[in-house]
């Protein structure tokens, strides 16, 4: 029995053995996206995960498509459409509110009075304070445009 002239056990031979070949360059296969990039696997399609579930959405909207024309899906999407209209002719009308007290309307005076402090607390104060009584009632309103020549100083001057 001859030997090969080239056995592949030779060690010059095994240093020559294929390499590890990686996939070359390619093209992202979703429309609109088209970008080049290195696939990790040699059937890798798409460029990035969302490129994937993009595609496999429109897969799954394309078939669809494709079933809605035959028969049985054109009388399957009849029956669904069917069903939807008479649902819609059942539903109870929705009922709207009846207002028939006239809208609250809000004087001066009530809005006047949600500022002023409550009677319990004007009687603790002193009668011989030298403070004007103003100063006790508005002491939370804040200075408006016109009230006085400063900003915050109380509208009566003497007690």
């Amino acid at each position: 029995m001859s030997s090969p002239e080239n056995p592949a056990t030779h060690p010059e031979n095994r240093a020559l053995g294929r390499q590890k070949l990686s996939p070359r360059r390619r093209q992202c296969l979703l429309k609109g996206c088209e970008q080049r990039f290195h696939p990790r696997q040699a059937r890798q399609r798409y460029c990035s995960e969302d490129c994937r579930k993009a595609a496999r959405k429109w897969s799954r909207w394309k078939a669809q498509q494709r079933y809605r024309d035959t028969a049985v899906g054109k009388e399957k999407r009849n029956g669904q459409s069917r069903r939807y209209r008479k649902r819609v002719k059942n539903r109870k009308p929705a009922e709207t509110e009846a207002v028939e007290d006239a809208a609250r309307v809000i004087t001066s005076e009530e809005f006047f009075r949600t500022f002023v402090r409550p009677a319990g607390l004007l009687r603790k104060i002193h009668a011989a304070a030298a403070k004007p009584f103003t100063t006790f009632l508005f002491t939370q309103l804040p200075a408006r445009g016109g009230t006085s020549p400063r900003a915050g100083t109380a509208l009566e001057r003497g007690a």
